[in-house]
């Protein structure tokens, strides 16, 4: 008998491995500015780096990961990924450019984000496990608490042996895909359509639902990342914090509040009706976005950014839950194509209240207050899905 408990625990490790590559390297930006004189603004070209490439691997999977292979795929996603981080150790050493080493390092390990991001879903959802959208969720939480710890863990390792210790840390980090390749090559995988039976993208494209599932996915990476990207700053200006303290009550306690959202959703979801909690978590998203860019008190307008993390959190795997339920032949392809959507929302969110803030004279709250459009548009693209009958097209899978 397959024991697909094996295969969940590997997606586990999956999502706090991308969680490592996602927060790692931005805690050592002003560490390689000072070790390498690499210019901040060369640093800045980082994160962009990153999120391209997961982009093009969204892009490439939605086209060939089915004739590949899931087990071929997601096994290089761990490769990758280990590979990568354990080469910040050694390449910016070792090139000429010690930029040049680190974003070949950066390229590897997104490749291996990327890989995670698009196929832990659907080897999940693949699995027959009861209470899908709760398991779909619960799955998501990790990347929450791996967020957390790779930032409250590096902090400890830093404050104890030292910044100047960072190679060992990578390589330390680097040891969780590693021991992750032989979870996934041991694991049982399935697929959710069978070889040549899944739809085009074209066909997708042709379907209405899909493309309110790719509007509810960019609306749910803008939401979450146009606060989550900016909490930071935000702690900072709202209440004239250290940076290491607004990390801590920034980003870090937003992380926590998204993982709690997705731990209780995968908890007791079965009592609750996910479209109905999607809303209602989208009304708590956009009073968030009003508490943080209105209230006159920095207290309040803080606990509106960490709270936000909370209403975010079942944003995303819901949108991914109910496309795989309603579109049950959308395959590989459904799922590339939905993660690409929402890190392009999760591009476009933080820069929208980034230009806008600039605009008003670098006010963070008028930037904020600009994000409102996000939840308000997530809110009436779920009342427009409420509206669509049925499973679009052909039979569920059993």
């Amino acid at each position: 008998m397959k024991n697909y408990r094996k295969t969940l625990i590997a997606c586990y490790l999956g999502f706090i491995t991308q969680a490592i590559t996602g927060n790692f390297v931005p805690l050592l930006f002003l560490t390689l500015h000072r070790e390498f004189q690499i210019s901040l603004g060369q640093i800045a070209l980082i994160p962009t780096v990153f999120f391209l490439t997961q982009l093009a691997v969204d892009l490439f999977c939605a086209r060939f990961v089915d004739q590949i292979g899931y087990r071929v795929s997601i096994v290089s996603s761990a490769v990758c990924a280990a590979a990568g981080l354990a080469g910040l150790a050694v390449l910016p050493d070792l090139t000429a450019d010690p930029f040049v080493g680190v974003l070949i390092c950066v390229f590897i390990y997104a490749v291996g984000s990327g890989l995670i991001e698009v196929l832990c879903s659907p080897i999940v959802e693949a699995c027959p496990f009861e209470r899908k959208e709760a398991v779909m969720s619960l799955l998501h939480s990790f990347y929450c608490w791996g967020s957390v710890g790779v930032v409250a863990l590096s902090t400890l390792f830093f404050a104890v042996f030292g910044m100047a210790r960072w190679r060992v840390l990578a390589l330390l980090w680097a040891l969780v895909p590693l021991y992750n390749c032989f979870n996934f090559a041991a694991c049982p995988i399935e697929t959710l359509v069978d070889e040549g039976k899944g739809l085009s993208i074209g066909a997708l494209f042709r379907l209405p639902l899909f493309w309110t599932a790719i509007v509810l996915m960019v609306c749910a990476g803008a939401s979450e990342l146009a606060m989550g990207q900016w909490a930071s700053a935000f702690a900072e200006s709202a209440l004239g914090l250290s940076k290491t303290v607004g990390d801590l009550l920034g980003p870090c306690l937003f992380a926590v509040s998204m993982g709690l959202c997705r731990l209780i959703y995968g908890k007791w979801g079965e009592k609750i009706p996910l479209r109905g909690f999607m809303i209602g978590s989208g009304l708590l998203c956009l009073g968030c976005y009003l508490a943080s860019s209105l209230s006159p008190a920095p207290v309040l307008g803080l606990l509106g950014c960490i709270v936000c993390g909370f209403s975010v959190g079942i944003l995303w795997p819901g949108t991914i839950s109910i496309s795989s339920k309603r579109i049950p032949l959308g395959g590989t392809a459904m799922f590339a194509l939905l993660a690409m959507a929402g890190d392009l929302g999760g591009a476009i969110g933080p820069a929208l209240v980034g230009w806008v803030s600039q605009a008003g004279g670098d006010d963070l709250r008028a930037g904020l207050r600009a994000g409102c459009v996000f939840p308000v548009v997530l809110i009436v693209s779920l009342v427009l899905l409420g509206k669509m009958s049925g499973k679009q097209p052909g039979p569920a899978k059993q």
